[in-house]
């Protein structure tokens, strides 16, 4: 089954689902008001089965070193499923479950699941990495685009986050290694939240949203005019080469994200 637009409802928040491009979140409405980026490269895409710059597109697995297309030369950036078609296993009005089956130029088989759950005054994304053949190094993230300005006049918004560290960042924007400070942006760094993330985005005197999760890394990018993007994730960028996490037959890899606002 192949749906292009998916739209879940709840209370008076809205959410744009978009199976056929990349699986990713293309509008998310409160009370009438886009809080995301539009465009077809925008919204917000899950990064999977990477997240952000692999170093030069390669990484070991074992003795083997495999090589990714690179799409952000000269690295291979934010993983492969954002450029597939997914399948729909389930919609209701809240709620809507996709698969995605890993597939060239990803070296291994396996299935990704997602779930987009909406509520009046918040939106969950689950998402899970399996395979029932070969063990593979992975990584789980988001990348959403907020929108900087809400328009009708009001304020930018406001970055609040207390990260315990931030990975110094080398001029290939990969971390160095090194844990630093965290250094006043504009950002596109990588931070360490080891009690989970925990962001706040405030648009003065419209809505505050908070973006958790149980993992400790986000990268916070806000470089760009239109939007800022808060993207929690599993391990740093480079992860599949320092902080690989195994998805093995019998252990899956997952992660949940939860966007709840409040109107201010």
């Amino acid at each position: 089954m192949r749906t292009e637009h998916i739209t879940l409802t709840a209370g008076d928040a809205e959410v744009d689902v978009l199976p056929g491009n990349g699986g990713r979140v293309g509008g998310l409405r409160v009370g009438g008001t886009e809080l995301l980026r539009q465009g077809e490269r925008f919204g917000c895409f899950p990064m999977v089965p990477w997240c952000g710059r692999i170093r030069d597109g390669r990484f070991r697995d074992g003795a083997e070193v495999r090589q990714m297309p690179l799409n952000a030369p000269p690295h291979a950036i934010h993983g492969t499923a954002r450029d597939g078609v997914w399948k729909v296993a389930r919609h209701t009005d809240t709620e809507t479950v996709l698969t995605y089956d890993l597939t060239e130029p990803w070296p291994y088989p396996g299935r990704v699941t997602q779930l987009v759950a909406l509520t009046p005054d918040s939106l969950t994304l689950t998402m899970s990495v399996e395979t029932y053949d070969a063990s593979f190094p992975a990584q789980i993230g988001w990348h959403p685009w907020f929108n900087r300005n809400l328009g009708d006049g009001g304020e930018d918004v406001r970055l609040d986050f207390i990260p315990a560290w931030q990975e110094e960042r080398g001029d290939d924007h990969l971390p160095t290694g090194n844990r630093i400070e965290p250094r006043p942006g504009p950002w596109d760094d990588c931070f360490g939240m080891p009690g989970g993330v925990d962001v706040t985005l405030t648009w003065p005197e419209r809505l505050e949203l908070k973006v958790t999760s149980r993992e400790e890394w986000v990268v916070v990018y806000d470089e760009q005019e239109a939007a800022v993007c808060v993207e929690p994730q599993t391990g740093p960028p480079n992860g599949l080469n320092t902080h690989p996490r195994l998805v093995t037959p019998l252990e899956p890899l997952e992660a949940t994200t939860v966007w709840r606002w409040t109107r201010l």
